[in-house]
């Protein structure tokens, strides 16, 4: 009985840890395990060309190699990828957008003119402005079937020469806070720039923050989602602002030509070092100082970037010098040390051209490092990069992320998505160029803004079928 109980057990295990007996081979196999999933689910899987039972979301295993799957439901498009997988492993093919074969546009709201769009972080909103030399706003709510549109108007007392009638205003919505509910307004007038923060519930109670303060900021960001402390950059120092408390901080870092922030204090920024060399390097909200990541002599001219984020609280930082990209993985050093001696260069690579645009996926799973036309992928995961290009134009528009595993960008003017790996690319609709575009957070809806004959409409084309 023993032996039979220790027998099952092990059989048990076996099957768990993915071993199988290979009949062609004669012998056993630890196989590779594929997790499937689908928006909208229901889809019918085949691994090489045989179909698994049940549908999305299903799983499968494999043998150690490469694969092809094709992913199919009535009313969509065709999915389909190679992998090579390695036995022993899971891999996760939870991502997958299945668009339809029909994609009607249906029109949301309607404008005269349009400058500017900003969506909201998880798609929630859309910031719509019409003209640049009004701080006049459309906000559609877009989370629901239902679009819910307001105007919104930031008072003439709340910003600087507002009655000067031969001053030039230019307003621009720069970003949304974490919480999508404030805006933060860029206002150029002459040759100065003020910053304003608007509540998108209420623009009346909209916050200078330069006059709040009387400093002149080059680049603010939101810290949080309370829309009240922010980090700003102001003459090449970095300082935190609390407006409820109208409240800043002493110096946090200095001599910073740019900056960003990652989950509301971690900043990464470009600064100046020693006898005109430039510095990448890292600061932590509550920290004495900051310290630096990497020196680059004053003879590199190259185009220098920096970005962060966490992945499975893992730290990663990405470095674009010219057209190499390093990640970084390790520990930030406390606040007593002055250099991040145990961040590592865990992985390199290069694309064609200087690198302009370099972003981590909402997820952090993925780094995307752009050159025109020309892009890279790298999947920290799985440690697995991907050089591919989005035409062969040599040129495109920015590529952004739509969520944590497709990117879009409006090149040639359609709304383009394709995946992490540049693999599945889809057009969507036509799109007027530079402007935003979002995926709701349930994934039934993506929004953008198009041409009309009689001017320009806020757009949406439903991806999931009723």
């Amino acid at each position: 009985m023993t032996v039979l109980v220790v027998a099952i057990v092990t059989f048990i295990v076996m099957i768990v840890l993915g071993f199988r007996f290979d009949a062609g081979k004669g012998q056993l196999e630890q196989y590779a395990f594929l997790q499937f999933n689908s928006a909208p689910t229901g889809a019918t899987v085949a691994v090489d060309g045989k179909v698994i039972s049940g549908q999305t979301p299903n799983k499968s295993s494999v043998p150690e190699g490469s694969h092809e799957v094709v992913i199919w439901r009535e009313g969509y498009e065709t999915w389909r990828k190679t992998l090579y997988v390695k036995s022993g492993t899971l891999t996760w093919l939870s991502y997958i957008l299945m668009v339809p074969k029909k994609l009607a546009v249906e029109s949301m709201a309607n404008y005269d003119a349009l400058y500017s769009s900003l969506a909201s972080p998880s798609g929630k909103y859309m910031m719509v402005q019409k003209s640049a030399d009004t701080p006049t706003f459309e906000l559609s709510d877009i989370s629901g079937d239902a679009v819910k549109n307001t105007e919104l108007t930031i008072p003439k007392k709340l910003y600087s020469e507002a009655y000067t009638s031969s001053m030039k205003h230019v307003f621009k919505v720069v970003r949304w806070d974490p919480g999508e509910r404030y805006v933060l307004i860029q206002h150029d007038y002459g040759d100065k720039v003020e910053w304003l923060v608007m509540d998108s519930q209420d623009a009346s109670t909209t916050k200078n923050i330069t006059k709040l303060f009387d400093l002149s900021f080059s680049n603010v960001e939101f810290s949080g989602n309370g829309g009240n402390i922010l980090f700003a950059l102001e003459s090449g120092n970095i300082r935190k602002l609390d407006i409820n408390a109208e409240t800043i901080s002493k110096l946090l870092v200095t001599k910073v030509l740019q900056f960003t922030l990652y989950d509301q204090n971690i900043i990464t920024y470009i600064g100046e070092g020693e006898a005109g060399a430039r510095v990448v390097g890292l600061y932590r909200d509550g920290d004495d100082s900051s310290y630096v990541i990497r020196t680059v002599p004053v003879e590199v001219k190259s185009v220098l970037q920096v970005v962060s984020t966490h992945y499975f609280n893992e730290n990663y930082i990405a470095i674009a010098e010219g057209n190499r990209v390093d990640i970084l993985n390790g520990d930030y050093q406390g606040a007593i040390n002055s250099d991040a001696s145990s961040l590592q260069v865990t992985k390199s690579f290069d694309i064609v051209g200087d690198i302009q645009h370099l972003k981590f996926s909402p997820s952090g799973q993925y780094v995307l490092a752009q050159s025109g036309a020309n892009f890279a992928s790298y999947d920290i995961e799985y440690q697995n990069i991907v050089l591919s290009t989005v035409d062969d134009s040599g040129s495109a528009s920015s590529l952004d992320w739509l969520n944590g595993s497709y990117f879009w960008s409006d090149n040639g003017g359609n709304l383009n998505i394709r995946e992490f790996d540049g693999t599945n690319p889809r057009t969507i609709n036509p799109v007027v160029a530079g402007q935003d575009a979002v995926i709701t957070k349930n994934g039934r809806y993506m929004y953008s803004l198009g041409k009309t004959e009689a001017g320009y409409q806020l757009q949406r084309v439903r991806l999931v079928l009723p």
